[in-house]
């Protein structure tokens, strides 16, 4: 049995003999519940205040809490003596070996708990349940300067490291991260620390700067200061649009941060000052690619520093700028020898400068030339700018004997004053042209188009708008062209004199084809029906095995029909229903499922008609592209009867309409009838009335 002491005594004062004469000695021979009464109607309280102890005592995490100081306000806490445990003596633990806390837990006959006075007798108490146990709470003298808390039984926790992942990675990964971030988007994060605001404003994330996609909402000092923060680092400079640019202060910061562009675009920057733009030329001598449309700032002035301090240049727009004439168009082609693209759309003085046709023949390096409102043009300088001042022409052929050109896109478009014998000079010249827009050319007739077709075999965009005396002759040419099968886009808008006759052949012919402009033409619902078998033609495929899930279907051809006279809704309820076809399933051979006819691609025509039928059109298109087969043929069932009935009330209005405008004739003419008859009357009892008198 193991001894317990129960010691109240006062720090510094001995043991009181009253103290010793109350003790009590249990009997070994004697009743614990004879000797103790009151403790056997405590046992089961006890025993559960027993066993949350040795909870507590076996739990790491509850014993590591408990170990913290006690509050200042515990009752039992002085400057002099403290509460010194609360100890639990049973059986050996558990866990094979007992607490080694302190010296106040007792197990079996042996007490370890000190005694503050000898003579203080031990007092016995029975186990309760199989457990011996004893609770032992001793007063205990501390010194003034000894810790006023003591170690409970608990092991040492090492708390866990916090990972930061970000700071681990190298700064290389770090930067590819937020390349993926929108300038905006950076300007937003840099402000979250230092280090964020150096890694969002590194170099290698503003290589590229498009102002564009923002501009109305940045106010213009915050787009100078992020352009003298980033502008050393700036190779692609986008500030299209951006009037916020206009105090010349803000202009002259931009222009000294930014010194080592490649390409930059300032279309729409109206304010930008002259001064300001020559210095931004004269400080940035490795560009390749600059774009000054619309910009008043430029002159004749500002295309010769161009041509001494940018050789690189290989493209140069200058679209619409009104202070320069062609001369500053010459002054770019003999200094900027690697120059590829020139847009100079609306730039006047190609009729008086001759040197400039002259410039571009000599240079033959511009693969797309632009030249569109150019109404000064006229057929001398047009031939010169291709064939040279003084030509030569084979003598059984009257072919031409100048070099190939090496022009890919050609822009005429509106250059009204040219004709048929400036633009036949194209033809066996041009062997790489694809891209050709004529529109507008009112004198053009098919004697200056069929050798141009013939000549070109890598034509894709053909642009023939406005063209009165253009024909049939010249699509039939088209579809026995070398270019047919790769021609994508053709536009003869407004082509009064193109039919069937002509655009039949072409749909036959020109497999490729993405995107048809046929408004104001008089075709009719047959080159619809043409165009719809050529798309089902070139998508046919082998069948493909039921596990296969067959994509969706896609637009692949452009329609576009508006103010056809001969266009009914028949024709279009026609590509309606070609458009449904991909969506169906077919039986095909050995038990497969075939989806779609076996058409590959399912691809299907986009169609622009009368607005009118255009929100039915869209639905329809939408329903199929989406794969809803039931909707689609549902519109199609409605639209139909809808526009059967419209023509039936038609037609019955129109007989109704006759049939009241005879009704109202007949009883107008009887009225006619019924007064002549009356005044016939009148006048007869007037002649009866005067011979009776």
């Amino acid at each position: 049995m193991a001894d317990s002491t129960i010691s109240h005594t006062t720090p510094g004062s001995p043991a009181s003999p009253a103290s010793e004469a109350g003790s009590l000695d249990v009997q070994p021979g004697g009743d614990a519940a004879e000797q103790f009464p009151v403790l056997q109607h405590k046992s089961k309280g006890r025993q559960r205040l027993l066993r949350g102890l040795q909870r507590i005592s076996s739990s790491q995490s509850l014993r590591a809490r408990i170990s913290r100081p006690r509050a200042s306000s515990a009752p039992y806490r002085s400057s002099a003596s403290s509460l010194s445990c609360v100890s639990l003596a049973s059986t050996p633990s558990p866990f094979g070996q007992p607490s080694s806390s302190s010296s106040y837990f007792s197990f079996g006959d042996v007490s370890t708990a000190p005694t503050s006075v000898a003579a203080t007798p031990a007092v016995e108490t029975p186990g309760y349940d199989g457990i011996e146990s004893v609770l032992a709470v001793r007063k205990v003298d501390h010194p003034v300067s000894a810790p006023m808390t003591i170690s409970l039984p608990t092991e040492i926790k090492k708390r866990a490291k916090i990972f930061n992942f970000w700071d681990t990675i190298p700064n290389e990964i770090k930067i590819y991260v937020l390349s993926f971030l929108s300038p905006k988007e950076l300007v937003r994060i840099s402000r979250v620390s230092k280090r964020f605001h150096e890694l969002c404003f590194d170099g290698q994330l503003w290589t590229e700067f498009d102002a564009s996609k923002f501009y109305r909402e940045i106010p213009a000092e915050s787009l100078t200061k992020i352009l003298e923060t980033a502008g050393p680092f700036v190779h692609d400079l986008n500030l299209r649009g951006c009037l916020q640019i206009e105090h010349m202060q803000r202009a002259q910061r931009l222009v000294a941060a930014c010194h080592n562009l490649y390409s930059t675009s300032l279309e729409g920057c109206r304010n930008f000052q002259r001064p300001t733009l020559h210095t931004l030329l004269k400080a940035n001598n490795q560009l390749v690619h600059l774009n000054l449309t619309g910009l008043p700032a430029v002159n004749n002035a500002t295309c010769k520093i161009i041509s001494r301090e940018c050789p690189d240049l290989e493209t140069l727009d200058v679209s619409g700028c009104k202070q320069m004439d062609a001369r500053g168009i010459r002054f770019v082609l003999e200094g900027c020898s690697k120059l590829r693209d020139l847009r100079a759309s609306s730039v006047r003085g190609f009729s008086s400068d001759a040197e400039v046709a002259t410039a571009i023949f000599s240079t033959n390096n511009l693969e797309r030339l632009i030249l569109s409102n150019c109404s000064d043009m006229t057929d001398d300088t047009f031939r010169t700018m291709i064939l040279g001042p003084t030509p030569e022409f084979d003598m059984l052929t009257n072919r031409p004997l100048t070099p190939p050109r090496k022009l890919r896109h050609l822009d005429l478009t509106r250059c009204s004053r040219l004709s048929d014998n400036s633009i036949k000079s194209l033809a066996y010249v041009t062997p790489h042209l694809e891209g050709l827009s004529l529109s507008n050319l009112t004198q053009l007739t098919d004697s200056a188009l069929d050798p141009i077709l013939a000549s070109c075999p890598n034509l894709t965009h053909l642009d023939l708008e406005e063209l009165p005396h253009l024909t049939n002759s010249s699509f039939t040419a088209l579809s026995r062209a070398p270019c047919s099968t790769k021609l994508e886009h053709l536009s003869i808008s407004g082509c009064d004199s193109v039919s069937d006759v002509g655009m039949l052949p072409v749909f036959q012919a020109c497999t490729s084809l993405k995107s048809v402009v046929m408004d104001n033409t008089r075709i009719s619902n047959l080159t619809l029906t043409e165009a719809a078998d050529m798309v089902r033609n070139r998508s046919l495929s082998p069948p493909s095995s039921a596990s296969s899930s067959p994509p969706l279907p896609r637009t692949t051809l452009e329609l576009t029909v508006y103010d056809t006279p001969l266009v009914t809704w028949t024709g279009v309820l026609e590509i309606l229903s070609r458009n449904s076809e991909p969506l169906m399933a077919r039986p095909a051979k050995d038990g497969v499922v075939e989806i779609g006819g076996g058409r590959k691609g399912k691809e299907v025509i986009g169609l622009r008609c009368f607005h009118t039928w255009q929100m039915t059109v869209d639905e329809h298109t939408r329903r199929v592209l989406k794969g809803d087969l039931g909707g689609a043929r549902r519109v199609e069932r409605k639209w139909a009867e809808y526009m059967q009935a419209e023509n039936e009330m038609e037609v019955a209005g129109g007989w109704r309409r006759r049939r009241r405008v005879t009704a109202t004739r007949a009883v107008l003419e009887e009225d006619q009838g019924v007064h002549q008859q009356g005044h016939r009357g009148r006048e007869r009892g007037r002649t009866v009335g005067c011979a009776v008198m």
